[in-house]
């Protein structure tokens, strides 16, 4: 079975402490399909999220962040 994977890179619209930031891999962690989240101190606004098209979308990321966490945007689509 070859699974396909895609990934988005997430921005959001504030600054992100530690705290916050941790709150948000937890949130796209949670979400089925998601395979990894990445996100660096110097650039702590910005989540690249690997995950399986076939359960979830890149909306749905989206979403899940902007529910939670204020304004944020997909970059690069």
């Amino acid at each position: 079975m070859d699974i396909q994977l895609a990934d988005v890179t997430i921005h959001v619209d504030q600054k992100v402490d530690s705290k916050t930031r941790s709150e948000i891999e937890t949130t796209l962690r949670g979400i089925d399909g998601v395979v990894s989240v990445q996100n660096g101190v110097k650039a702590s606004h910005l989540f690249l999220v690997e995950y399986n098209p076939e359960k979830t979308n890149s909306y749905d990321l989206l979403s899940a962040v902007k529910g939670s966490y204020g304004n944020a945007e997909l970059v690069g689509l």
